[in-house]
């Protein structure tokens, strides 16, 4: 506790001699020595929103209002404009100094591409389910259809639901906490995990150990969500970042991280034989620590790439 409130007085004579004795700025040092993924930009992203700088100070400000909706080609024009101002106010010549602007420019491409990511996310949990929406009806009924392909619905309201975990005969109402979200994560799961989402239905059907399929699924929802928005998911996504072509992480990353939880969840509770499922509260919040600890991890990245096989 007393370290952590002398460490910003002391900070700028830090700073200022290893500036002297390497004769490199932090973000050079941060770029030149740390690894890359999350070490690297969180350090990076630490050392701009601590900048004293006007100019980087503006920056900050100015990428802060802008990630929320840009496009992609926008996000990617971020890291060549905030490296020349960097250079510019930190006197980093790219003749001396070839590898900064690339470096750096990742680190930036991924802090913002995840801000514009929590932005796209709270969208879709804030937009309500609507049964008049027909697009929202669609995509429900598609969730059937992958998940009970061979059993067709006797009505759009029915008992049928709850063979897939919904709680009563009409599926909009468990949607009331994640919105549209928690319909989206599950639909991906179904359709780009197939197998796996249909093996993880047989285990929630199993007649001691089983659990309500859909709202453990709109569960787990909200936490991917926490973890998104908590900044606790950093980790994770700026590793994934560092790994992308482009360095920011999508919407469609956002999905399989959650079927990642779902995946693991599904073993994690099995593994924990529940006397019945009075014992979801605790096992939920068990796992749930499990997944915060790795990301305190530096080097966490989640298995994403999901097989039956391994179910």
């Amino acid at each position: 506790m007393i370290l952590e409130r002398i460490i910003p007085y002391i900070r700028p004579f830090i700073k200022w001699f290893l500036h002297v004795f390497t004769r490199l700025c932090e973000l050079q040092r941060i770029c030149y020595g740390a690894r890359s993924g999350a070490s690297r930009t969180r350090q990076v992203e630490r050392s701009l929103r601590l900048s004293k700088n006007s100019d980087i100070k503006r920056l900050v400000v100015e990428l802060d209002e802008a990630a929320p909706f840009a496009e992609d080609r926008e996000l990617l024009y971020f890291a060549p404009r905030a490296a020349h101002i960097v250079m510019r106010a930190k006197s980093i010549k790219s003749t001396v100094h070839p590898d900064f602007a690339r470096l750096f420019g990742n680190c930036v491409t991924s802090i913002w591409g995840y801000q514009r990511l929590q932005h796209q996310v709270e969208e879709l949990r804030a937009e309500k389910y609507d049964s008049d929406d027909l697009e929202h009806e669609q995509k429900l009924l598609q969730l059937w259809q992958l998940l009970m392909p061979e059993t067709p619905l006797t009505a759009r309201i029915t008992k049928q639901w709850q063979d897939i975990g919904f709680q009563g005969d009409d599926p909009k109402t468990d949607f009331r906490g994640m919105g549209l979200l928690g319909l989206e994560n599950l639909l991906y799961f179904a359709s780009a995990y197939n197998d796996a989402a249909k093996h993880v239905l047989l285990h929630s059907m199993h007649p001691t150990l089983g659990y309500t399929y859909a709202i453990v699924g709109i569960n787990l929802t909200s936490m991917a969500y926490k973890l998104l928005k908590s900044g606790a998911a950093r980790t994770h996504f700026y590793n994934q970042a560092a790994l992308h072509k482009q360095n920011f992480s999508s919407l469609e990353d956002f999905h399989k991280l959650y079927c990642y939880l779902f995946f693991e969840f599904d073993r994690y509770w099995l593994d924990s034989d529940p006397r019945d499922i009075m014992d979801f509260r605790e096992i939920y919040q068990s796992f749930e620590i499990t997944k915060l600890e790795a990301l305190h991890n530096d080097n966490t990245l989640f298995k994403t790439n999901l097989v039956v096989e391994n179910v």
